[in-house]
């Protein structure tokens, strides 16, 4: 029988092998960018295999060479927002309540962040019950760069990173390594990028957590412990203002460096990013941040920062973005507050799930 040529291959590939479900995100040449299709895939996956019990491991990894997911593919959600934006809040709709699921998935979902894992990537992943990092993995909520905000539940997982470093990042955007990444809370091991195959394969057949323990090897050493006298300081200021001007009067380079780098992103977002970490410590459940998340993605689609941000950064590639307002003084409380209110596309709605009483 002949097989047909020219048809596009399926941006998810999913298989099962021995006792492991395998998800592999194959959108190589844009870094594995997911599209909402790709999401509605993974959640039916993850559905037929919940209940399956030849199924006992889910295993998510990306094609290519260049990394697990570069976040979603924010060259449509520019498109869209010019548009009005409403097939991106169907999108961002069905990403949050996967990112949730996987969160709470009964089975081992393990993880390979392996390269580039930023935005969406992280939703996809650092949810997850076992997350790898490699020499190659650079995982990052660089938002605040395209005038937009943390989301796919990335401000939970920032908001509980040890003192100020999750604010550091998500303000940011800074990519983190692998044991940066491991001392962030955003992954559990470390894991050769050349050994990866083998533990794919090892989870065909062995329980997870052995398979992950004969292949976890320690971290080659990060940046971001070296750093936390200075950015827990910096980062306790209760405003990005302070942020910025405790930063710029540290005495520390690396200090006054951050300092400029924050002074080019968004000032709506940096603010509205502050206000979201901060509010996240104290919510008790990653439905309830991204009940919050859904409401600032879509006060950050009907803003012009968003749409300028890709185009500055992804369409027109000057590297030069006009933001508006274009400096933090001039985003008012009233303003940041504003997006925290519920928005016309409505509510996600996401309840965490009840617990039996013992």
């Amino acid at each position: 029988m002949s097989v047909p040529t020219g048809l596009p291959e399926p941006e998810v590939l999913v298989h099962t092998e021995g006792r492991a479900g395998f998800l592999t995100l194959n959108r190589p040449r844009a870094i594995n960018a997911l599209t909402h299709g790709m999401v509605r895939r993974i959640d039916e996956a993850l559905t037929a295999w919940e209940h399956d019990p030849a199924v006992t491991t889910v295993v998510l990894r990306g094609a290519g060479e260049r990394g697990l997911c570069a976040g979603g593919d924010i060259r449509a959600i520019h498109d869209d927002a010019r548009a009005g934006g409403t097939a991106t809040v169907g999108f961002w709709r069905d990403e949050y309540r996967l990112n949730a699921r996987v969160a709470r998935y009964p089975k081992p979902y393990v993880a390979f962040m392996d390269g580039i894992v930023m935005g969406g990537g992280v939703g996809v992943s650092a949810h997850g019950s076992v997350r790898i990092v490699t020499e190659r993995s650079r995982v990052a909520m660089p938002e605040t760069g395209i005038g937009f905000v943390p989301d796919v539940g990335g401000t939970h997982l920032l908001s509980r990173a040890p003192g100020e470093l999750g604010t550091h990042l998500a303000l940011t955007g800074t990519p983190a390594r692998a044991a940066d990444a491991i001392l962030a809370g955003l992954a559990d091991h470390f894991v050769p990028a050349a050994d990866l195959p083998a533990l794919a394969a090892a989870l065909t057949t062995e329980p997870a957590p052995e398979a992950v323990a004969r292949f976890a090897r320690p971290a080659p050493e990060g940046d971001l412990a070296a750093r936390r006298a200075w950015i827990d300081a910096c980062y306790a200021a209760d405003t990005v203002e302070g942020i910025v001007e405790r930063l710029t009067d540290s005495g520390v380079p690396e200090a006054k460096e951050t300092a400029t780098v924050l002074l080019t992103r968004s000032p709506t977002a940096l603010k509205a990013t502050l206000s979201a970490v901060r509010r996240a410590r104290a919510q008790a459940s990653l439905e309830e941040t991204l009940n919050m998340e859904f409401r600032l993605s879509c006060a950050a689609l009907a803003s012009p920062d968003l749409v300028e941000g890709i185009r500055a950064q992804v369409v027109d590639k000057d590297r030069n973005p006009r933001w508006t307002p274009p400096t933090l003084a001039q985003v008012t409380e009233q303003a940041t507050e504003g997006w925290f209110a519920p928005r016309a596309a409505g509510e996600l709605g996401l309840t965490p799930p009840t617990r039996p009483e013992s």
